[in-house]
């Protein structure tokens, strides 16, 4: 008989975290639900005199809306299909999804026809500077807004208790930070070395590359990193992986 598999999820909690947590019951797993991620919106708005306007996610497209942001005389670039869906979502027309969803990725689209336009990028304060940085190179002029901040939820660390203890059979992180964030969890409660052990007894998944970076330079073995970077997809991956069926 499979057991089910304990599986931890660091979503925000602003309906992201109750999705994820219905997918992964859907899926046969018993989630430990733990935020890892607040927002703090800053009330910025997005520059309007851009050639480019770039947002990176569903949150920044959001707040973005909410000031009343036209979009309507630029080129409205999303990095990944969820931020544009929300853009379309919000009433705006998209431009350009860069085929890899990432930083490096949309910095790959954009080069080649940037040198000397105005870009605006509007998104957390914990943005890669790969994005900035790379487009400068390309000769833009790029103007950042930050739009929120990114925090660790003062309550964050059952998850790290439930790892310290042997608790957990998976662990999905969605972003560097929630490596992070989860870190300085178990630190605050005492518990790192132990948490990172259960971690590494355990299936870690991250949704892309650059947090399974991130994962292993801090000594978390990831053992998924979906081709899909979604989080349905790092989900079923991750799940599957864990099952002990699957080892026997």
């Amino acid at each position: 008989m499979t057991q089910q598999v304990r599986a931890a999820v660091f979503r925000p909690d602003d309906g992201r975290l109750e999705a994820a947590v219905e997918l992964l019951e859907s899926l046969g797993a018993t989630p430990v639900p733990d935020a890892m991620l607040a927002v703090e919106p800053t009330r910025n708005a997005a520059r309007e005199d851009a050639d480019y306007t770039i947002l990176t996610s569903k949150t920044g497209v959001e707040l973005v809306a909410e000031t009343g942001f036209d979009g309507s005389e630029t080129t409205l670039c999303a990095i990944g299909e969820s931020t544009a869906g929300a853009l379309r979502d919000a009433g705006y027309d998209v431009d350009l999804v860069p085929a890899e969803f990432s930083s490096a990725g949309l910095v790959d689209a954009l080069e080649a026809e940037v040198d000397g336009a105005r870009i605006e990028v509007a998104r957390s304060d914990h943005g890669s500077a790969v994005l900035t940085d790379g487009l400068e190179d390309a000769g833009a002029y790029v103007h950042e807004t930050v739009l929120y901040r990114l925090v660790r939820p003062p309550e964050a660390g059952a998850s790290a208790e439930r790892a310290a203890a042997g608790e957990l059979e998976a662990a999905l992180f969605t972003s560097s930070l929630t490596v992070e964030h989860f870190l300085e969890a178990a630190t605050a409660r005492g518990v790192r070395d132990d948490a990172l052990a259960g971690l590494n007894d355990a299936v870690v998944g991250c949704i892309g590359d650059p947090t399974a970076r991130t994962a292993e330079r801090h000594g978390i073995g990831v053992n998924v990193v979906p081709e899909e970077a979604s989080f349905d997809a790092l989900a079923a991956e991750t799940v599957e992986a864990a099952a002990p069926s699957r080892h026997e």
